[in-house]
């Protein structure tokens, strides 16, 4: 090995932003069930659906309707 090496002429990765980091999300059964089925029909790996259909979701800016119930609302019911 040489004892120093001249990165001047370096440039960035060009695949760098391409790059994934993997992280631990927690699915139900029937979620994994249904990406599984699609990665059976289409032969692609159900952890790439997922990301595909996340990254759709994140380029189009779809949002999900979530009303949540106070805790003295879930009471009254």
């Amino acid at each position: 090995m040489r004892k120093h090496y001249d990165f001047s002429n370096a440039r960035k990765n060009p695949y760098a932003a391409q790059l994934k980091k993997p992280v631990t999300i927690r699915l139900d059964e029937g979620s994994i069930a249904y990406f599984k089925g699609m990665a059976e029909e289409t032969g692609i790996p159900y952890q790439s659906l997922i990301n595909l259909y996340l990254k759709d979701c994140a380029a189009t800016g779809k949002r999900l309707s979530l009303a949540w119930k106070s805790a003295a609302a879930k009471r009254a019911a």
